[in-house]
């Protein structure tokens, strides 16, 4: 891209932090590698996107569109400062958004809604479906759900606000419209759209090549029918292996604990699909875990919470237990042995090992040499918890093979803790950076969110940390009323609903949010956040990335 005039202003944030170039035309950091460029319409943020997509800058891992911004995220600070300093002032070409492949939609207009909507536009019912029917829709941008897409057209035939309550469930294949959009609902989910119809079309199906039947770029045609053309398909949001015939080396789950999952490195870059990256929340302890007993670390690891996991061995195994200090016990026909955390053991043919519930944090990871051998699902075996993508929880009788590993690799020495769990009684600080709207609350704000104490709430999970309410109602106050068009966010993002209380996303955070984001904890100290359990207690630390190193680990000896 040539360095000329843009066509898409960045704006900027009241706090930020950016390199020479790029302070001359601020953006919108979304903590230390990830930043928002504003845009002025809908029409820049597509051709923005297009652009963006089609030429990636290096390190560079997702560009996501949204209504009014787009959204880069990076695989490095440097590469994200890099890439900043240059695309504030890069050229947008003439050239429109990217244009796909045109998908024609058979509706039945008997939406809940459809009447209404004909009374808010003025068309009646026959009008609406005219309308819909009678124009072409653009792809503009994905989010919310894995293959949901919001569309527009030309003119705005159908402008419309959303209902005054929206429904807890909304049924698959609903044809929905909100504001400027139309869109189809890909799966059962809450939703406040006004329904015009229902098609069964498979909007999103993980065995097809291309997962998502709508993406951005692409054109849309309604077509009213009577009746819809029945469609199978053998997809599935996850998929479950079932080796029990021929099972000759791995591990079976005897009990799987609290909750257990396969996690590994999860699938960045999917984000326009509506796909979040997922994988291992303590992204450190799942690949020290793997470096331990030989693996490369994105191999899939057992995540397991609050202890409780049982396994019995078929075949010989090494295998490396770290994170949150699960006491571990091995009974076999030789009798009984404890395994230590952070040091590869064996676990031999017939032996079964049992983990204890933790000492401190709350997330344990166990990797076996060789890593599973399960189905991957969009290029990852991760369970996503939020959209269901991926293998489902494991559960008694699940059965994981094993491969036989290739000479070469060496098993790892013990190793002291890659990530300093949390210590019970004792505060947390994780390290934040300001924005990307922090300009979205009073001055006091962020002292109110960096000079208490947050105690974190029962109802966290993988999505995100969730806080109790302070006891003197301190809480993170606007200054401004309305709403935020809904924007890409990343792991880290500590944003504020109406309540006032942060919600700190972790690993299956929405794809877009429509509430503001204060500040956004750093990837360093992220596993540190995945390890914190009911109760403990948080203090955010502001940092400056000019004027400090937030890429040390929280302790000189976190990392081997």
């Amino acid at each position: 891209m040539r360095n000329t005039s843009g066509g898409c202003e960045a704006s900027p944030s009241r706090s930020r932090s950016t390199g020479s170039a790029a302070s001359e035309l601020p953006i919108r950091w979304a903590g230390t590698r990830a930043f928002l460029i504003e845009c002025s319409s809908l029409d820049e943020v597509m051709r923005w996107h297009a652009q963006l997509s089609a030429h990636p800058y290096p390190g560079q891992l997702d560009v996501l569109a949204a209504a009014e911004t787009v959204l880069m995220t990076f695989s490095t600070r440097a590469a994200a400062r890099k890439a900043a300093s240059d695309v504030v002032t890069a050229h947008l070409d003439q050239a429109d958004a990217a244009t796909g492949k045109t998908v024609d939609i058979d509706v039945i207009y008997d939406g809940e809604d459809l009447a209404e909507v004909g009374k808010l536009t003025g068309l009646g019912e026959r009008g609406v479906i005219e309308a819909h029917t009678g124009t072409e829709w653009t792809a503009a941008f994905g989010g919310f759900a894995p293959g949901f897409a919001y569309l527009v057209a030309q003119g705005d035939p159908l402008k419309v606000p959303r209902r005054d309550s929206p429904r807890t469930a909304v049924p698959a294949g609903s044809v929905a419209l909100a504001g400027r959009f139309s869109a189809i609902y890909p799966q059962r989910s809450p939703g406040g759209w006004q329904l015009i119809g229902h098609t069964n079309a498979p909007l999103w199906d993980v065995n097809r090549e291309e997962p998502a039947l709508i993406r951005p770029g692409d054109t849309v045609k309604y077509r009213a029918v009577r009746e819809l053309v029945e469609v199978t398909s053998d997809s599935s949001a996850g998929a479950k292996s079932d080796t029990r015939d021929d099972l000759s080396r791995g591990l079976v789950i005897e009990d799987p604990g609290m909750q257990s999952l396969l996690q590994d490195a999860g699938r960045p870059g999917l984000g326009d699909l509506g796909v979040v990256a997922s994988g291992a929340a303590d992204q450190a302890s799942a690949a020290q875990a793997n470096r331990l007993v030989g693996n490369s670390p994105d191999a899939a690891v057992i995540e397991t919470m609050l202890g409780g996991l049982s396994i019995a061995a078929r075949g010989h195994h090494v295998l490396a237990l770290t994170g949150a200090p699960a006491p571990a016990h091995i009974a076999g026909p030789n009798g009984q042995r404890s395994a230590s955390v952070g040091a590869p053991f064996a676990l031999y043919d017939g032996e079964r090992l049992n983990l204890d519930a933790p000492s401190a944090g709350l997330r344990s990871y166990l990797a076996v040499r060789g890593g599973f051998s399960t189905p991957e699902v969009l290029g990852s075996r991760s369970t996503d918890v939020m959209s269901g993508i991926g293998p489902q929880p494991l559960s008694a009788g699940d059965e994981l093979p094993v491969p036989t590993v290739a000479p070469g690799r060496a098993v790892g020495e013990p190793e002291t803790p890659a990530v300093a769990i949390p210590t019970a009684g004792e505060p947390t600080a994780l390290r934040v950076t300001p924005g990307p709207r922090d300009d979205w609350f009073t001055p006091g704000a962020i002292e109110t969110l960096t000079n208490q104490e947050w105690v974190v709430s029962s109802q966290s999970n993988r999505v995100g940390v969730r806080f109790d309410s302070p006891a003197d109602e301190n809480l993170l106050e606007r200054s401004r009323e309305g709403e935020l068009a809904s924007e890409g966010v990343v792991a880290g993002s500590l944003q504020v609903p109406h309540s006032g209380v942060p919600v700190l996303f972790l690993a299956d955070h929405p794809v877009t949010g429509g509430y503001p984001v204060i500040a956004v904890v750093i990837p360093e100290d992220l596993p540190l956040a995945a390890q914190l359990p009911p109760g403990a207690s948080v203090r955010f630390t502001l940092v400056d990335p000019e004027l400090s190193d937030p890429e040390r680990p929280p302790q000189d000896d976190a990392t081997p």
